[in-house]
């Protein structure tokens, strides 16, 4: 034996594709994951300073990929019917979702547009220009 196959007991074939394949969760718990997700994001927007947004984007964006995955092959008329009300609790979380969105972008604004006037502030020299007037660009 050599030191690759010293852990593979004789006898045995090695195989790479004898797993079966993977069958997506079905749609009511992938929808509720997704619902949990955003409203954690939700929740860490409002009430954690130190939030993690971009481990958030990336946990959604993994659950839409289960999303997309699980269906496929299902009607759409199948889908609303039997899912109806799991829809319409996460697109109420998403609106949720939205709104905290909106304001912490608002919030980001304001203060990149603080911080730039606090900057042309500290680099004026006390001299008047155009600007300040309104007549330069």
């Amino acid at each position: 034996m050599t030191e690759y196959t010293a852990e593979i007991p004789a006898g045995r074939p090695v195989t790479f594709d004898t797993a079966p394949a993977a069958r997506p969760a079905s749609l009511s718990i992938i929808i509720g994951r997704i619902e949990e997700a955003v409203e954690a994001e939700t929740h860490g927007l409002k009430h954690d300073r130190d939030f993690d947004l971009q481990s958030s984007n990336a946990r959604k964006s993994r659950h839409l990929y289960e999303l997309t995955r699980a269906m496929k092959g299902i009607g759409e008329a199948d889908m609303l019917n039997e899912h109806r009300d799991g829809l319409k609790r996460l697109r109420e979380t998403l609106a949720r979702n939205e709104s905290a969105i909106r304001a912490h972008l608002n919030a980001v604004s304001e203060v990149a547009t603080l911080m730039r006037n606090a900057i042309r502030h500290a680099e004026a020299d006390g001299t008047y220009s155009a600007g300040e007037f309104g007549w330069g660009a």
